[in-house]
């Protein structure tokens, strides 16, 4: 189906699906209170927030987020943030898996919850384009652009790409085009052996960088009816291991090759990562785009107060209260408390839900229990520090490679990271990883 860009806009017929995941497992333990989507982002945000953002950065205002997992928080946080007038007809709503007379199982994989709720996608009117999208990567992307070379190109399917090196292909589905774009062939997660006869044509620049692969973003623009037909005539559970090999075969399948910033929050080592760039002068990801903003829960919170720290490289969040003698490479979030003398690097800490009162921290103290925060003359490094830990005085965490893997109630350590689990009381004097 072609159209006259003079006379029709198609980001008003397009509804996009963003995939909220499974049980998180790689994420884990930050996904063991709530879902993917919902694990909190820059201090401020939330993983969703980005794929929503752009959307409604490319004028896509009818929004479906699936999810079966631990959906309560992800649920407040959509209905507290996105919110469109009467005459807008956007909205931005939650699917949960649910059982109904034609299924009753979950979500078996990600074309499959498509798949179960393509029931709701047929209920809105007026749409041609479905656009499938991954709730747990960080990037910035124009979907207007990436639904122009959709329609130009005559495709059935297009598959947003990103050129990789050799050493990063093994690890992604890598695609095979031709001259025109058109992905002919397909491979999930191919050996160093096999890479020879799948490297493509992905221009002077990215050849010249090594990149010389096109790995799949996950992002997925469908021709709807073409959507339907795929996901109703094969039984397939996933998009990578099933369906996008089945198009290929049958449908022209386009590449939209993205040569921006793009990561897969997939890990808990990608996820401190992506976070810690954030504080870098220059981070990959631009927080400050006056074009492109990160849309979010707009809260009601004070500035951040700081006395008497030493700030370098820092993100600090609203509300944020900050004592520490210093703090360099980190991630600050809404309403966290740090005590004096206490030193953070190379950390994220998410903050709190609440303030504490006077009244409640002195009671707490008397009984053993830490306020909300990191107390006094505490050592920080390498960590995720998930909301509304107690971290006693003269705690120190020091992650790093030296560390094995293990999990306690109150933390886990993945890949050298000390991750402090939503709620964790650590008491006065504890230490982990080494002094």
């Amino acid at each position: 189906m072609l159209y006259m860009k003079n006379y029709f806009e198609p980001h008003k017929k397009t509804l996009a699906v963003i995939l909220g995941g499974g049980r998180g497992t790689r994420l884990h333990p930050l996904t063991e209170q709530r879902s993917k989507p919902a694990v909190p982002l820059a201090g401020k945000y939330r993983l969703v927030d980005i794929p929503i953002s752009n959307c409604l950065n490319s004028r896509i205002n009818k929004i479906y987020v699936l999810t079966q997992f631990n959906s309560a928080s992800l649920n407040r946080h959509v209905k507290n943030s996105y919110h469109f007038d009467l005459f807008s007809k956007g909205f931005v709503d939650i699917l949960a898996a649910e059982q109904t007379f034609d299924s009753v199982e979950w979500y078996q994989g990600t074309a499959d919850a498509v798949r179960q709720s393509f029931g709701h996608f047929d209920s809105v009117a007026n749409h041609d384009f479905i656009l499938i999208l991954s709730g747990d990567q960080l990037y910035q992307m124009d979907y207007k652009k990436l639904l122009d070379n959709h329609i130009e190109k005559g495709a059935d399917l297009t598959i947003a790409t990103i050129p990789v090196n050799a050493e990063d292909a093994t690890g992604f589905g890598i695609m095979k085009t031709n001259e025109e774009g058109t992905i002919t062939s397909f491979v999930e997660k191919p050996s160093h052996d096999e890479l020879g006869e799948w490297s493509s044509n992905t221009g002077e620049k990215m050849q010249g960088q090594g990149r010389n692969y096109l790995a799949s973003m996950g992002i997925y623009l469908f021709n709807k009816k073409v959507l339907k037909e795929l996901l109703f005539e094969h039984e397939g559970a996933d998009f990578g291991q099933n369906i996008i090999p089945e198009s290929i075969k049958t449908h022209k399948v386009n590449s939209y090759q993205f040569e921006g910033y793009w990561t897969d929050i997939g890990t808990i080592k990608s996820f401190h990562d992506a976070n810690l760039d954030l504080a870098k002068i220059m981070p990959e990801f631009n927080l400050y785009d006056n074009s492109n903003p990160i849309y979010t829960h707009a809260r009601m919170l004070p500035p951040a107060k700081v006395v008497g720290t030493t700030l370098e490289n820092v993100v600090l969040s609203d509300g944020a209260i900050v004592h520490a003698s210093r703090i360099e490479n980190s991630v600050i979030g809404i309403r966290t408390r740090i005590g004096i003398s206490s030193t953070i690097s190379n950390s994220y800490i998410m903050g709190s839900d609440y303030y504490e009162t006077i009244d409640v921290i002195e009671r707490n103290v008397q009984v053993g229990i830490p306020p909300i925060g990191v107390g006094e003359r505490c050592h920080i490094n390498n960590s995720i520090l998930d909301k509304n830990i107690r971290i006693g005085n003269d705690v120190s965490i020091h992650g790093g490679p030296h560390l094995q893997d293990t999990e306690t109630d109150a933390y886990k350590i993945v890949d050298g990271i000390v991750v402090v689990k939503k709620g964790a009381i650590i008491p006065n004097g504890t230490i982990i990883g080494g002094s």
